[in-house]
Formats: structure tokens, C-alpha cells, sequence
């Protein structure tokens, strides 16, 4: 059974194949900002579940019926996204220095929840014959770390291309305390959730296994 991710993130690839799963990756194109703006416009601010949900099931649309080295799709199509919330404010990638080292002056010492959205479509025979999603949360909780540590993390670009700039896997791990649920939600995917939709499908979770 194939599972096609319709992301470009390493962090859900490296997750997914820790998990026993190799995926075949395809680069959805969506213009995330302009999605969001086209939303909001018509149906005004969204919250934070449903941000992730358009934004997991817009990647996921987008390569029904696309080709992988000449192959149609036969399987599942996977799309995420994540965002984090502090105080009622989204926030997704900082992409700019300055803006990584200002959430974490003012996340530091405190809590936060990361939501990640996921859509799946069922692809399998060359067509799209059903989708479901669902959107998870899990509560970060943050050490209180010095300007210092804060510095030298921003300086490794590694927050930039993050939501929320921070991971829990690599080397910003060491200034997470605590996560409050399933703790690859954190990382872009809940491996649980996944799992809940792929049975949805009558289909078991070990049939992805292909590592």
C-alpha cells in the first residue's frame, strides 16, 4: 500500500519513515498566502483547526491525478499543515531572524498549542474515490531560556521554516519542557491521527509499513 505525501517538509518525511513508512513525496505548489487571504475575505478570520484543515486538504487536492517518474497515483494522498498558537495568535513560519528571536522572547517560560491539520485522500486504483481529514493539538510547554540560547538558535536558520520556530526533534528539543499529546503532532504530523484515518478506510495501519 502507497502512501503519497503531498509535502516537501524533511520533518514529515524523516517522522514518516521512523514509522516504518517510505512515502513518495510530490511538491503540492499552493500558494498558502493567497489561499488564506481568498478565505478570510469571504468568510472572515479563521480558526486555528480550520486554517490547518484548508491548508492540509489544499496540498492534498492539488496532486490528485498527477504522475510520480511517469506513474499514477495508486494509493493514498496525504497532505498537512501546522500552525501555532500563543495567546490566540497564529503563527506559522517567521522566515525573518528578528521575527524567530521576538516569539521567542515572548514564548519563553510559557505554553503554547500546535495544531497540525492532515487530509487523506484515498487515490488507490489511479482515481480519487473518497477523502477525510482531521486536525490535532498538542500543548507545548517552553523552558525559560536566556537571551543567549535564544541568539544562537535563531542563528542556525534552523526556526526560521518553522511554525511557531521551534522543533521538538532536532535542535531546538532541549528548550521544550513538556508536550501535552501525541508528540509528533509537534513535528508537522500526528502518527496517531494518520493511523485513525487510514482504518476509516478499512485499511490497517502496518499495510503502509514498507521500510
Amino acid at each position: 500500500m502507497r502512501l503519497y505525501l503531498a509535502s516537501t517538509s524533511p520533518a514529515r518525511l524523516t517522522l514518516l519513515r521512523a514509522a516504518g513508512i517510505e512515502p513518495r513525496t510530490i511538491a503540492p505548489g499552493v500558494d498558502e498566502s493567497a489561499l488564506v487571504a481568498a478565505t478570510e475575505a469571504t468568510e472572515g478570520p479563521l480558526a486555528p483547526e480550520a486554517l490547518v484543515q484548508l491548508l492540509a486538504q489544499a496540498k492534498a487536492d492539488a496532486v490528485v491525478g498527477a504522475t510520480v517518474d511517469g506513474d499514477p497515483i495508486d494509493g493514498f494522498i496525504l497532505g498537512g499543515d501546522s500552525a501555532f498558537v500563543v495567546d490566540g495568535v497564529i503563527h506559522g513560519k517567521p522566515h525573518e531572524p528578528h521575527i524567530a528571536r521576538e516569539r521567542w522572547l515572548a514564548q519563553r517560560g510559557r505554553s503554547g498549542d500546535l495544531w497540525s491539520g492532515h487530509w487523506l485522500i484515498d487515490h488507490r486504483g489511479g482515481r480519487a474515490r473518497g477523502a477525510i481529514g482531521r486536525a490535532a493539538v498538542a500543548r507545548v510547554e517552553f523552558a525559560d531560556v536566556d537571551d543567549a540560547e535564544i541568539d544562537a538558535y535563531v542563528a542556525t536558520g534552523e526556526p526560521l521554516a518553522v511554525a511557531g520556530a521551534f522543533t521538538v526533534d532536532s535542535l531546538g528539543g532541549p528548550f521544550i519542557r513538556n508536550v501535552v499529546g501525541d508528540p509528533s503532532t509537534v513535528v508537522g504530523l500526528s502518527l496517531s491521527t494518520l493511523r485513525e484515518l487510514v482504518r476509516e478506510f478499512d485499511v490497517t495501519w502496518t499495510d503502509l509499513w514498507n521500510r
